[in-house]
């Protein structure tokens, strides 16, 4: 991995590269996006079926599109029981923390008849979309359906893409089921998510999508936002670690290395105050890398979006690690829990040496759907806010309301808006 000083310079370099991997970089693909959005509201099922054969190449039609329970079945019988008994334990703690997120309506009685309150109701129908291709995650499923059952919405609908045989990956149906999606539907890229958009013969429109995916699926929810509501417009998987002079070398270029190998467009940081540990995890994230399974993809990753980054100090290493603002970030010094308290800008922060990314990814509770690409700054992890709305709730009695009217035709007077003056003044003409 490079190495270089933390400057205002080397900073902003790194953070134009990193911009480039956004979602709203990829302009050449929007009209490809369009046109499939397009032809799937205006051709519908029969669009899905063309495009996942050319794009999938697996036959689909209204017989097959929608998961059997014999398929659910028989993905039972294939996946291995170690990892059925695991997907349970993840479950627990998901929902067990996702519980802690729920949000009750509530009413405020004041003086004079007046009610003020908020109703809190949940989504009736939620797309959750599961990606294939490289590689296969069952956690997600877990993650984006799992807070959208504790929040209650009615209706989970799954889509994700088959294989060449027309079949899912059994993990992947399983992880549905066990985490209660309603309906699985055999469809996947920008054509699923203009499904869920617009609705189709066998898939019926949604309110809200969720879920990472390509970069298609990615400008695909961005143009049906508005349509229906989107959780975020996911960017390629990001780690930063902080590190001080007592962190294990090893340990960081594991950590480093285990979302390097998502993606060619990954990014991977290290900013440290010891230049010792910079060499030294460089030295081990190579050794590591000549190891694993996909060191193509972590190779290409570390030469585009890897660095390790010296700091003169930990005030300056903190002020890029908000600037940054990471998807993942991992706090090994001294004081973590102190350095903690400075870090404005994370999707989801680990504390200490034991606390390695892949925790939050599989197991301990916490959403991995993260906000990339500095979005960290203003946007939060996927919860069970996601799947809920909030509705005002206003209620005056005559005497609350007679001693206030005055006021609020005024206002209305002044924004020349008269209609709304007399609506209140009507109530009180007999008086006048």
């Amino acid at each position: 991995m490079r190495i270089l000083e933390l400057t205002e310079e080397t900073k902003g370099n790194i953070l134009e590269n990193l911009l480039k991997r956004s979602p709203n970089s990829y302009g050449k693909f929007e009209a490809s996006v369009q046109e499939i959005i397009e032809t799937v509201r205006a051709n519908r099922d029969a669009a899905l079926f063309d495009y996942t054969a050319r794009f999938d190449g697996a036959t689909i039609n209204k017989d097959n599109i929608l998961v059997t329970e014999d398929e659910i079945k028989e993905a039972y019988d294939a996946v291995d029981p170690k990892l059925l008994e695991v997907i349970r334990k993840s479950l627990v703690n998901i929902r067990t923390y996702h519980e802690k997120q729920r949000q009750n309506s509530w009413f405020d009685s004041q003086d004079k008849g007046i009610i003020l309150g908020q109703k809190v109701t949940a989504l009736a129908r939620v797309g959750v979309y599961v990606p294939g291709g490289k590689a296969v995650y069952p956690s997600s499923v877990l993650m984006n359906i799992v807070p959208a059952k504790v929040a209650g919405v009615d209706e989970i609908i799954m889509t994700t893409p088959p294989g060449k045989d027309g079949k899912v990956n059994p993990s992947t149906l399983v992880a549905a089921r066990e985490a209660g999606a309603d309906r699985i539907y055999k469809v996947g890229g920008a054509q699923a998510i203009a499904a869920l958009a617009f609705g189709t013969e066998s898939i019926p429109k949604v309110d809200k999508i969720v879920g990472p995916g390509n970069i298609y699926v990615a400008l695909a929810k961005k143009a049906v936002f508005g349509y229906v509501s989107i959780d975020s417009i996911a960017g390629p998987s990001e780690i930063l670690v902080l590190a001080d002079e007592t962190a294990n070398p090893r340990y960081v270029a594991a950590d480093l290395l285990s979302q390097a190998e998502h993606d060619e467009m990954a990014s991977a940081i290290l900013i440290t105050t010891s230049r010792e540990l910079a060499e030294r995890v460089s030295e081990e994230a190579a050794k590591f890398t000549a190891q694993l399974s996909r060191k193509e993809i972590i190779q290409k990753s570390l030469d585009n979006y890897g660095y390790i980054l010296i700091a003169d100090n930990m005030e300056e290493a903190i002020a890029a690690v908000n600037e940054i603002a990471s998807e993942h970030m991992e706090i090994v010094t001294k004081n973590p829990f102190e350095v903690m308290t400075k870090v404005r800008n994370a999707g989801a922060i680990f504390i200490g040496e034991y606390s390695s990314e892949p925790l939050g990814d599989y197991f301990a509770g916490p959403n991995h759907v993260l906000p990339t690409n500095g979005t960290a700054k203003f946007f939060s992890a996927l919860s069970v806010d996601d799947f809920i709305k909030k509705s005002s709730i206003i209620s005056y009695s005559r005497e609350a309301l007679e001693e206030v009217y005055k006021d609020i035709a005024q206002f209305a007077e002044c924004e020349q808006l008269t209609a709304h003056a007399n609506s209140v003044k009507v109530r009180f003409e007999d008086e006048n």
